[in-house]
């Protein structure tokens, strides 16, 4: 098929459009729930490998590390050799280290190993979005979307209690070793079904891919260092090289067709607005999200099982709309559903500093609840925002910028967290959640402000 029958293509017919959304489900959802997984596993790990709680945190840390630096580059490497061949490396490196995590024998080589399953992760999610637009005809655009969002909240729901299951019956390496077959299933069925893409005419500058790779992955480990109070001879070194490496990223990107840090594309109003949503909107759900737990557990006296189950309402509720929301926003306009649910998830988040002093569990479920409607309700519609907002031919970025905005926001969120129990640990938890309703009031705005540039956009 030429290119630019490729480029003119509406979406896959509807039988090769379900066998290639599995493939891509399979992937997404393996690097989603690896997440959930690993975190949820951590102690256990840490205690099996005689390490210490400080030092097994880079397990977790590694890994965001590994994505948010490599996203970019991977994302704009799609559009030059096609998202079909980038997401099937992402898969088989995502395999294969998941397969080196099982068998990693110390700290240091499961610290390595999650190294690269975070590059093959980064490699899966930086295409990921890219490859709904070339799978769905863009009429059912929204549904592809919040079929993915399904996916990701579905794999975030189950994380923690399949953790649980593995490890009452088997041992940490389990957890990593369940990927390998699930990979391999996915490869198979990613090389059969995945499109073909019109590949860009531009080529990818390695030093590019080596300045944004230092400015983000800086970025992120100065956002922890800052958030524990880090010694000033540590953090300012850290803030400044970020800033130096952002300055090199952009000076030697400027006047690029296609820069892999996309200016180009935060220049149309829509698709800025629709990024600062979707970071402040992640960034809320990291502040609950690990400030939470310390509250059930530590405030409450709730054992780590009830726990589980106080937390899973949100998720259970994000999986049931975000297919409703898909379709929705095939419809209607996502400013409004997006600052629909936004207005809900921060009156959710403020509802929960408001718990009585001894709360039910139905206390609890309900507001949580509330929250994972509002966050359902955002998701696609926001997915098909930024992805529609961008030209077919910069999908690969747009994509890309999708998974560095969600990220950037987790890792803010974490941060922000960690920070509001360095200053009060009896408090920790009541700052998070101002600062969560916060995020989430001004993301709300953000999106209703896309009404007024929509037009402009399109």
């Amino acid at each position: 098929m030429t290119t630019t029958s490729l480029a003119d293509r509406d979406g896959l017919p509807p039988d090769a459009r379900r066998w290639a959304m599995l493939s891509v489900a399979i992937g997404v959802g393996m690097a989603s729930l690896d997440t959930a997984i690993a975190n949820t596993a951590l102690p256990a790990i840490a205690e099996q490998l005689n390490a210490t709680p400080a030092a097994s945190v880079w397990i977790i840390n590694v890994y965001q590390l590994a994505m948010v630096a490599t996203l970019l580059p991977f994302a704009a490497l799609g559009e030059v050799i096609g998202y079909r061949k980038v997401a099937i490396f992402g898969m088989a490196l995502f395999t294969l280290a998941s397969l080196a995590c099982a068998l990693a024998w110390s700290l240091p080589s499961l610290v390595v190993a999650r190294l690269f399953q975070g590059v093959g992760g980064a490699a899966l999610m930086g295409v990921n979005t890219a490859l709904l637009r070339a799978i769905y005809p863009a009429k059912l655009a929204g549904r592809g979307f919040g079929f993915n969002s399904l996916v990701v909240a579905t794999s975030f729901a189950i994380g923690p209690t399949a953790a649980s299951l593995i490890l009452a019956v088997a041992s940490w390496p389990w957890l990593f070793a369940i990927n390998v077959p699930l990979g391999l299933v996915a490869i198979f069925m990613a090389r059969r079904a995945l499109p073909a893409t019109a590949l860009a005419g531009h080529k990818i500058d390695v030093l590019t891919v080596v300045y944004n790779m230092f400015a983000f992955g800086l970025l992120i480990l100065a956002f922890g260092e800052g958030a524990h109070l880090q010694d000033w001879h540590t953090l300012v070194p850290e803030i400044a090289l970020t800033v130096l490496f952002f300055v090199l990223l952009l000076r030697r990107q400027a006047g690029h067709t296609a820069p892999m840090l996309p200016v180009d594309l935060f220049r149309r109003p829509l698709f800025a607005l629709s990024s600062l949503t979707a970071m402040c909107t992640f960034a809320a759900q990291g502040l609950a999200f690990v400030s939470l737990p310390f509250f059930f557990e530590h405030t409450l006296g709730r054992s780590p099982i009830e726990t589980g189950f106080l937390m899973t309402p949100w998720a259970v509720l994000v999986a049931v709309m975000a297919p409703i929301a898909g379709r929705l926003s095939d419809k209607y306009s996502p400013g409004v559903l997006g600052g629909i649910g936004l207005a809900l998830l921060s009156s959710g988040l403020v509802a929960m500093l408001l718990l009585p002093p001894a709360p039910t569990a139905f206390d609890i479920g309900w507001r949580m609840a509330w929250c994972g409607i509002g966050f359902g309700f955002f998701q696609a519609p926001n997915l098909k925002a930024i992805m529609g907002s961008a030209p077919k031919s910069r999908a690969g970025s747009a994509s890309g910028i999708v998974a560095t905005s969600r990220l950037t926001g987790q890792a803010t969120g974490a941060a922000l967290v960690a920070y509001c129990f360095t200053i009060s640990a009896n408090n920790g938890t009541r700052y998070a959640l101002m600062l969560g309703a916060a995020f989430a009031g001004v993301a709300c705005v953000a999106s209703f402000a896309r009404l007024a540039f929509a037009a402009v956009d399109d």
